[in-house]
């Protein structure tokens, strides 16, 4: 296993319901925390569709392990925010049988 780097600050943001005045709802961000991170990208691939071709990366971020439940671990629906770019948190496991690292498998998302 290679060593791991944390030389990168990010921002971790969990999703937050704020109510929109009609009946509805608006999701919202908010930070949770900031976490210090190694960040690596996968192999890339492409999707072919009717009239566009999507391309997507994705990305596996090793950040200090935490123990289940802790704030500062992060889960699947939470995101990274490294400046204006953001990473969505789709899994998270361990790295090492220690628990001293884990990996969070994420993609990049396009803000508009």
């Amino acid at each position: 296993m290679k060593p791991v780097h944390l030389g990168r600050l990010l921002v971790l943001e969990a999703s937050v319901r704020v109510s929109d005045g009609a009946g509805g709802f608006v999701e919202n961000w908010a930070p949770v925390g900031s976490i210090w991170a190694e960040i690596s990208p996968g192999q890339g691939r492409d999707r072919g569709g009717e009239e566009v071709t999507l391309a997507s990366v994705p990305y596996r971020i090793v950040v200090r392990g935490a123990p289940q439940g802790a704030a500062r671990r992060p889960i699947a629906g939470q995101r990274f925010r490294d400046g204006s770019r953001v990473f969505a948190i789709l899994a998270v496991t361990e790295r090492d049988p220690a628990g001293l690292y884990l990996t969070c498998f994420a993609r990049e998302e396009l803000l508009t």
